[in-house]
């Protein structure tokens, strides 16, 4: 079977919801990282056999958004273009989407990557309203239309529905992303210090790493309100302490909870455009690719214990690539929240849990310096349609660099599922 290659990738800066990128839709945020990935490769556009983008927050003025990013970057409209939507694992989803193409036959070539504008999801009126407004613009005489405004209740019906709030809740469970957190912290009892401190060091892994996160971020100027060029993501914060985070109350449980806006992760803006060939084409074009995916896992679990799914995912990611957890150099697991990474890597610390679902094999202790070490979405953001292309890329760079030969990537997925990618040099 033919290697999958991931041949190069680029992402622009993250950006936290409401600043500098508050103005650029999802649309040109992709546009920006999948026109600069074809320009730093000299790639002819027409070698593109089809185009795969991520999105979670997908706008109503770009639909099937995959194609209009493929459209304004410049690959010739004969090529054409899908998106997908695994919540937090869309980027993610995206490059196994083209894996499967490759090795199905189906093409050689395939523009990959994740786009959000989290600033840009909308808000939304009720129903009944609605309802008042069509009558409104239907009537045809002005007694009519008048009749229509008498219905409107200001305070009832121009109270609108937040479309991130509805996004980041479950509609099976009830439970927002962050009281999924807490049922974790109870389950695995996970202190609010173990929490501030995790997050703490995200922040400062992140800061360690500016400059060789460059190596990753095409600088994005955005616009008229923002003149200036952004150099790297603004999340992580150069002065955080234990604490400053020590002093946040509770976001999602008042009170009792021990999960805050500061040990989870931030609400961003981003996208990451990925290059995936098999690799017969790459060395038929003279490419060096960053490195080769070895396997990957999507995976099931209780939605109100949906950050638990990368513990399950990554055991079934080694089994298919046919290696064991202690194969593993470099390890991510995405930051949803400090408490979720946590409980993925106690659970996976675990002989019981070991035992339970039969992973002999695929799980072990991970050592603290080989996980998320250039920090996580704590620090960097987490725009969801993204951050799996993104640890990704991230991940083959840092193997690269250190000269290691493989590492293993993974989610939490809203809705109850994870992902995991087992990535080699």
């Amino acid at each position: 079977m033919e290697r999958i290659a991931i041949v190069d990738g680029i992402r622009t800066p993250f950006s936290k919801m409401g600043a500098n990128f508050n103005y650029l839709s999802a649309q040109e945020l992709g546009r920006i990282a999948a026109r600069e990935l074809i320009e730093r490769m000299s790639l002819d556009v027409k070698l593109i056999d089809e185009v795969i983008f991520g999105c979670v927050g997908q706008p109503a003025d770009a639909a099937n958004i995959a194609r209009v990013i493929a459209l304004l970057a410049g690959v010739p409209k004969t090529t054409p273009a899908f998106t997908v939507h695994r919540n937090c694992a869309s980027g993610i989803e995206a490059v196994a989407q083209a894996a499967i193409k490759i090795r199905a036959g189906e093409g050689v070539c395939y523009l990959t990557g994740g786009t959000e504008s989290m600033s840009n999801i909308p808000f939304f009126l009720s129903k009944e309203y609605q309802e008042i407004l069509t009558e409104i613009s239907r009537a045809k005489t002005l007694p009519a239309k008048l009749q229509g405004f008498a219905k409107i209740r200001p305070h009832h019906f121009l109270m609108p529905k937040i479309g991130l709030q509805l996004g980041l809740t479950d509609p099976v469970c009830g439970l927002n992303m962050g009281q999924t957190a807490e049922v974790l912290v109870k389950e695995f009892g996970i202190t609010r210090r173990e929490q501030d401190e995790f997050s703490l060091a995200s922040h400062q892994k992140a800061i360690a790493a500016r400059a060789i996160l460059r190596e990753e971020i095409v600088p994005v100027i955005p616009g008229p309100k923002y003149k200036e060029a952004v150099l790297d993501d603004n999340g992580p914060r150069e002065g955080q302490t234990i604490e400053a985070l020590a002093k946040l109350k509770p976001f999602f449980e008042k009170g009792t909870g021990t999960v805050t806006a500061g040990n989870s992760s931030q609400i961003t803006d981003g996208a990451c455009a990925i290059l995936v060939m098999g690799e017969s084409r790459a060395k038929e074009l003279g490419l060096k690719p960053l490195g080769y995916l070895r396997s990957f896992a999507f995976v099931g679990v209780e939605p109100n214990r949906m950050g638990i799914g990368p513990a399950h995912a990554i055991p079934l990611a080694l089994k298919k690539a046919g290696m064991k957890f202690s194969d593993m150099q470099a390890f991510e697991i995405n930051e949803a929240f400090a408490a979720q990474a946590l409980a993925c890597v106690r659970a996976l610390a675990s002989d019981k849990f070991t035992k339970d679902f039969g992973y002999e094999g695929y799980t072990g202790a991970i050592d603290p310096a080989k996980l998320n070490v250039h920090g996580g979405a704590i620090a960097l953001g987490h725009p969801v349609g993204v951050t799996g292309a993104r640890i990704i890329l991230t991940m083959l760079k840092h193997l690269n660099r250190a000269n290691l030969n493989v590492g293993i990537v993974s989610l939490c997925i809203g809705g109850g599922q994870g992902a995991a990618v087992v990535l080699e040099r």
